[in-house]
């Protein structure tokens, strides 16, 4: 194992620790397949899943692994009106397994996440029976004000590329704090603890992944 590595999991040590404090569960892995196994082999045959927005969850492998027939997805993207869109939450909400990342994680185990829509966060905070994060190292800050920094200034930008939107951070690449029609940064949510036990799980992964 690397020093680089070494440090990831004496970091992941911790945050895990602390989690655990909060109500959460957290879990470490050196790669994404190990996580991803792990993740699938919690997943029981005829869950129902579905997940927000997050390269973290695509890059992992975690969204190849579930394109099978064991599983129940429902996909937001499907929605072709509003109300097909609405009517998709209202399952989603009840969904087994909700998959997602989060924007920033805290040494002392809080979770920093800012949304445009706000249905990712909605589902972090209540509804689906589990909520299953995956996170690289890469999101790991020192405290709350700097998971703001984080998101605003690394996270934010990077989607709005990936997103196509038309705000002040897509142009100059750090946060204008701004009202634009296109903004994503409408919800900003500090998860601090769960209050179900065990509901919330933590997948760390001693890789970059997302922004």
């Amino acid at each position: 194992m690397t020093p680089k590595k070494q440090a990831f999991a004496t970091a992941a040590e911790t945050i895990i620790k602390n989690l655990q404090k909060r109500n959460m569960e957290g879990y470490y892995f050196e790669d994404s397949a190990s996580c991803v196994k792990a993740i699938t082999d919690m997943m029981e045959e005829g869950s129902v899943i579905s997940w927000g927005g997050s390269m973290s969850v695509n890059e992992s492998g975690l969204m190849n692994a579930i394109q099978n027939d064991k599983y129940t997805l429902i996909d937001r993207m499907t929605a072709k009106t509003p109300e097909e869109s609405r009517e998709i939450f209202a399952k989603t909400v009840m969904a087994d397994y909700y998959l997602m990342s989060t924007n920033a994680i805290t040494m002392d185990g809080e979770l920093i996440n800012i949304d445009g829509n706000g249905n990712r966060v909605a589902c972090l905070i209540h509804g689906p029976k589990n909520v299953i994060i995956v996170a690289g190292m890469n999101k790991l800050v020192s405290n709350v004000e700097a998971g703001y920094h984080r998101v605003r200034d690394i996270a934010s930008p990077a989607n709005t590329k990936r997103l196509n939107r038309n705000t002040p951070c897509f142009h100059t690449g750090r946060c204008g704090d701004c009202f634009s029609p296109d903004c994503i940064c409408s919800q900003i949510v500090v998860t601090r603890r769960s209050s179900q036990p065990g509901r919330i799980k933590v997948f760390l992964v001693g890789e970059e992944l997302g922004y």
